[in-house]
């Protein structure tokens, strides 16, 4: 008898070790070749690696996927473009949302950079609904040597970005119903 409970403890911790190790607590991220995407996906992550690129170049890794969440979270507003490449090229009135876009032909001149940003596009653009965001919903950012006065709930700074969300407000402390501002 001792020997079986013995045994069935062993054979538990190998269980939970297995577990614990491979992850089975988290979703599995997606890998995925550029190559193996269609001609309209590999557009919008080339879009995505640009804005990486032009806004968080030299931040980094997290600083590079807070600017990649920032635009995945504007494609699921409807007040920002319907894909990547819209969101990334919208402008409100004459003022660009990504300041980059705004500057003329923007090249890319370091292609170890651009290929580090198209890589975290990449990942970002088929893991988007498993990553854990943490700009917290962040729809905006800008450099600490900036001060836009924005009215807005600060959720984050990563590297010389600080990152905002809409302040919520209820219209009701009862029920909860929230009022974005």
């Amino acid at each position: 008898m001792q020997k079986r409970l013995y045994f069935i403890l062993i054979l538990f911790l190998i269980s939970f070790t297995i577990y614990a190790i491979t992850g089975w607590t988290h979703e599995k991220v997606i890998s995925v070749q550029y190559s193996q995407l269609t001609k309209d996906a590999q557009k919008q992550v080339d879009c995505l690696a640009q804005n990486i690129y032009h806004e968080a170049g030299w931040e980094p890794e997290k600083g590079k996927i807070a600017v990649a969440l920032v635009t995945m979270n504007r494609v699921q507003d409807d007040r920002f473009g319907k894909d990547i490449c819209s969101v990334v090229k919208q402008k409100t009135n004459t003022v660009c949302q990504f300041s980059w876009f705004c500057e003329g032909k923007k090249l890319i001149t370091n292609n170890f950079v651009y290929d580090q940003a198209r890589d975290i596009a990449l990942y970002v653009y088929a893991n988007y609904e498993k990553i854990n965001d943490f700009t917290q919903g962040a729809l905006y950012y800008h450099a600490d040597y900036v001060n836009p006065r924005w009215k807005l709930e600060k959720t984050t700074v990563i590297g010389r970005h600080i990152f905002y969300k809409e302040k919520v407000v209820y219209d009701d402390e009862q029920t909860k119903h929230p009022i974005k501002r």
